[in-house]
């Protein structure tokens, strides 16, 4: 069952780096755009801005997700290593705990908040403001998966896991 869900978790945040890493080629596409049709054309891009702006959000909450996995979030592990080996896996629940709750109340609050902008559209486009927003609540989702995953290959002595993500479907 542990094997199946870190497989899944693989999978999942492997789903989520993939779009990161695409909405981050797109944030640095259409900033060049912005800039190339602002100061050589004299014609600024009504839409690229917010755009990019948008893109960039998504990038980082869905970059989040590969970044807890692979332990490259702001840690205690100098502490926790520091301290007698019960004291630091207490820590180490404990932060864990912690991010879970913060994840899981941003999640809550992030489709909360897409309910409350659905009929908002973004600037310069006919496109709700609710696809923005979704960022929270989706990201949260796929950070939330990787930090029971990080938590359960801490706890039961897992291996970190390797740079890959296995296989995306």
């Amino acid at each position: 069952m542990i094997r199946a869900f870190l497989r899944l978790e693989a999978i999942t945040t492997g789903l989520a780096l993939r779009a990161a890493i695409a909405l981050l080629c797109v944030t640095a596409g259409l900033a060049m755009f912005q800039v190339v049709t602002r100061f050589v054309f004299d014609a600024p891009s009504t839409w690229s801005e917010v755009v990019t702006r948008s893109a960039m959000i998504w990038s980082v909450f869905l970059g989040v997700a590969a970044a807890y996995r692979h332990g490259a979030m702001i840690s205690v592990d100098l502490i926790q290593t520091a301290l007698p080996a019960p004291l630091g896996r207490m820590l180490f629940i404990a932060a864990n705990a912690a991010s879970f709750l913060f994840f899981t109340i941003l999640l809550w609050q992030g489709w909360l908040m897409c309910g409350r902008v659905a009929r908002q559209n973004l600037a310069a486009l006919e496109i709700s403001i609710a696809w923005v927003y979704a960022a929270l609540p989706v990201g949260s989702a796929f950070i939330i998966v990787a930090i029971l995953a990080a938590t359960l290959r801490g706890l039961t002595g897992a291996a970190t896991p390797p740079q890959t993500f296995g296989p995306v479907s």
